[in-house]
């Protein structure tokens, strides 16, 4: 019987064995190994099995080492073009589904958000909790953030909805700020004009501050109490008197709604040049209906 030998495993011979045990069939298959591997041995093959053994596995590293880049090269020649041709399909044919959400990038929203903050901290201090006008402000603060998320999501099927909600947000803002007037007017307290002072440095510190604070403002791994404090109150109406306090979230909640109106016309405009969902639905399927 022939001797089974294990994969991998070579006879142990001496270096000054020559090769006349070696059929011509195995020589010639190595010459052409051989003639490949000039750098290593320039004269052709070994004259001995511990020469050739080192021969071999000079080229069994070398043919994996470029194996290795050439899988490399095609899988990212490969991934390159799958790339490419991701993009252009995004471009020619934008899915049904447009991208949605996104809201927390909204200067708006991050506007209504510091506005909602802000009412809370003001009414818990200036309003009675008994009166109806605290749950009132503190109601209309918070439906100016949430329908601006509530539109931002809905976009995806219809932009209408986006349209209405946005509005709704725009409106319930422009009712509290009418509250904040009434709050100031009923105490004969002061209302800073636009141009005042007081009203620039508000609005100076928001164009730089809110996406800031916003970035920040996910206060689940916040341990310090000061940290908290100041991202729930970035302009310290905690602190302020009635008449600062009150003018100070005017100025904001003035911010929010221009940043409203901006947003709506985008959305107005979008809307007439590109139309709805519904729309866009009617359009796929009338183009696969011609296909068919």
């Amino acid at each position: 019987m022939r001797e089974q030998r294990r994969p991998g495993h070579t006879r142990k011979t001496s270096d000054k064995s020559d090769l006349s045990d070696l059929c011509d069939g195995v020589l010639q298959k190595l010459e052409w190994i051989a003639q490949l591997s000039n750098e290593t041995y320039p004269g052709g093959l070994p004259g001995d099995v511990e020469g050739l053994r080192k021969l071999l596995n000079r080229i069994v590293v070398d043919v994996r080492a470029a194996h290795a880049l050439l899988t490399q090269d095609t899988a990212s020649s490969s991934s390159d073009k799958s790339d490419r041709s991701d993009e252009r399909k995004k471009r020619e044919k934008p899915g049904l589904i447009p991208t949605h959400g996104g809201y927390r990038n909204l200067r708006s929203f991050q506007a209504s958000e510091v506005v909602y903050d802000g009412t809370v901290i003001f009414c818990d201090r200036f309003v009675s909790r008994r009166s109806r006008t605290h749950d009132q402000m503190v109601q209309a603060a918070r439906s100016g953030r949430q329908n601006i998320a509530e539109g931002s999501m809905a976009s995806a099927t219809s932009k209408k909805t986006e349209l209405k909600l946005t509005n709704v947000a725009k409106a319930s803002l422009e009712e509290l700020l009418l509250d904040f007037e009434d709050f100031l007017r009923q105490r004969k307290l002061p209302q800073w004009d636009k141009n005042s002072p007081e009203a620039l440095a508000v609005r100076k510190r928001y164009r730089g501050f809110p996406a800031k604070w916003f970035a920040e403002s996910d206060l689940s791994d916040k341990s310090n109490v000061s940290d908290r404090s100041e991202l729930l109150d970035p302009y310290g109406i905690a602190d302020a008197t009635p008449e600062v306090a009150a003018n100070t979230l005017l100025c904001l909640i003035n911010q929010a709604i221009y940043l409203l109106k901006r947003q709506i016309e985008k959305l107005e405009h979008d809307f007439v040049e590109e139309g709805g969902f519904t729309e866009k639905l009617y359009r796929v399927r009338t183009q696969r209906r011609r296909r068919q």
